[in-house]
C-alpha cells in the first residue's frame, strides 16, 4: 500500500476519505486513523510548518550525533521508547483478540469518551423501544405454546409397502407461557434496562 501517494492524493484534491477508501481498497476504519495519526492537512500553512519542523529536527539530530561522537555520552536519549510501547501494546492484543475486534478498536481511537458513552446511551434506547414489539402481549388471554422435548420410536416398513423407516411420536412436552407471565418478565427487564439508561444519562 503506497501511503505516500494516498496521503498526497488526499492533501492536494478535493476528495473525501470514503472515496479515498473505496478507490485504494482501504478500510474507511484505517484511513481515518492514518490521517489522525500521521496529522495529514489540506492547509498549505499546516503542511510547510510540519516540513520545516521536520528539516529542523535533521539539523538538530544532526548536530546532537556530531556532539556525541565528539564527546562520547555514554547515555543518550531513547527516541523509541513510545514507538515501542505501542508497538508491544498491539502486539498483546492481536494475541488475543479478533482481526474484526482490533479493527475496531482502531477506529474508536479519534472518539472521546463522552462519545462513547452517547452512544451507549443511543444503543440502549434503541434496545428499550425494540423490545416493545419483540415483547408485546396482546390480551390477557394470550398464551403461546412452544413445543420443549419429544420422543419418536422408529419401525422399519416393509419391502412389500415400499420400506424404509416409519417415525412415530410417544412422547411430548409443551411448555406454556400466560401473558401475566410474560407482561411481568417483560416489565422487570424494561426496569432494569430503564435503571440502565438513566445511570448512562447521569
Amino acid at each position: 500500500m503506497n501511503w505516500n501517494e494516498i496521503r498526497e492524493e488526499w492533501e492536494t484534491t478535493k476528495i473525501t476519505l470514503a472515496a479515498l477508501s473505496e478507490k485504494h481498497d482501504v478500510k474507511l476504519g484505517t484511513l481515518k486513523s492514518r490521517k489522525s495519526r500521521e496529522g495529514w492537512s489540506r492547509d498549505p500553512t499546516k503542511k510547510d510548518a510540519t516540513k520545516n519542523e521536520k528539516v529542523a529536527t535533521i539539523k538538530k539530530d544532526a548536530t546532537t550525533s556530531e556532539s556525541r561522537k565528539r564527546s562520547g555520552n555514554p547515555n543518550p536519549q531513547n527516541q523509541f521508547t513510545k514507538r515501542n510501547t505501542a508497538a508491544v501494546k498491539h502486539g498483546f492484543f492481536s494475541k488475543f483478540l479478533p482481526v474484526e475486534t482490533l479493527e475496531i478498536m482502531e477506529e474508536i481511537q479519534e472518539r472521546s469518551p463522552a462519545d462513547l458513552i452517547f452512544d451507549q446511551i443511543q444503543i440502549q434506547y434503541a434496545a428499550i423501544i425494540r423490545a416493545q414489539q419483540i415483547m408485546f402481549v396482546s390480551d390477557e388471554n394470550e398464551m403461546i405454546k412452544e413445543l420443549k422435548k419429544a420422543k419418536y420410536e422408529y419401525y422399519p416398513i416393509p419391502k412389500e409397502e415400499g420400506g424404509g423407516i416409519e417415525k412415530s411420536v410417544t412422547e411430548e412436552e409443551y411448555e406454556f407461557q400466560f401473558a401475566w407471565d410474560r407482561h411481568a418478565t417483560f416489565l422487570n427487564v424494561q426496569s432494569r434496562a430503564m435503571s440502565e439508561l438513566r445511570n448512562l444519562i447521569k
